[in-house]
């Protein structure tokens, strides 16, 4: 059974779920789905994990309701000519192509996805998914390990490991040995965004939580930060496909 606390703030009501680590120094707070979860060493008391809540219940506050925000997810896509693909924040059409042996590429303004011909609706709206995944990942394999080199380089800080990879509901997260893993999807946002889901982890490989220290570390390397992040917030359903 999962182990749950909760304080009170004013008028508002913190309920938290907790997770205990035998890993963990320090106590780290996190949002999932509107929700806290509170992860801690295994050996730290309910009044003490109540009272680091409590002491951060304004950015907790905060935090739920900027989640709360999200606008909801797009429409299914139908995967067919015509709707838009995002590459690096630019909007390209696409155009599915009967062809053998070919891989899908970006041109004047279109992205050409060829597949197999004598395919049914079904099979080929499939296949153009899986076609088109398979394409934006080899580019995002190739492009975001290069913009964390430059990012890194503009900060005079060192690059750290990076690995791309498909992550649900986050756009990336820093392990403990400093290795970032960013969702593939980012490479379909502007390269502002882009940056700024780098550097948001890069901030991690020091600060775990997401404390004033954290935010004042990020808003030091990326001073319009929270406009970045708003933009994101707004943008990022309609990347989840």
């Amino acid at each position: 059974m999962s182990e749950r606390s909760e304080i009170q703030f004013g008028m508002t009501r913190i309920p938290f779920l907790i997770r205990r680590s035998s890993k963990r120094a320090t106590v780290a707070l996190t949002i999932d789905d509107e929700k806290l979860v509170v992860t801690a060493p295994a050996d730290t008391t309910i009044d003490r994990l109540n009272a680091v809540v409590r002491h951060k219940a304004p950015w907790v506050v905060q935090r739920i309701r900027d989640a709360a925000e999200l606008p909801p997810p797009v429409s299914e896509r139908e995967f067919v000519t015509g709707e838009t693909v995002r590459y690096l924040g630019r909007q390209h059409r696409l155009k599915v192509v009967e062809a053998d042996d070919d891989w899908p590429r970006i041109k004047g303004g279109w992205y050409h996805v060829p597949v197999a011909p004598g395919l049914d609706e079904h099979q080929q709206r499939v296949e153009v998914r899986r076609r088109l995944l398979g394409s934006l990942k080899e580019h995002a394999d190739l492009y975001l390990p290069d913009r964390l080199a430059e990012v890194c380089r503009r900060l005079r800080i060192d690059k750290p490991s990076i690995i791309v990879r498909e992550q649900r509901r986050r756009w990336g997260s820093c392990d403990p040995t400093g290795t970032l893993r960013i969702n593939w999807r980012i490479v379909q946002a502007p390269i502002p965004l882009i940056e700024y889901v780098l550097v948001h982890e890069l901030a991690h490989i020091e600060h775990r939580d997401h404390g004033p220290a954290f935010w004042s570390q990020v808003g030091s390397w990326l001073p319009d930060y929270e406009e970045r992040r708003r933009r994101l917030r707004l943008l990022g359903p309609s990347l989840e496909w």
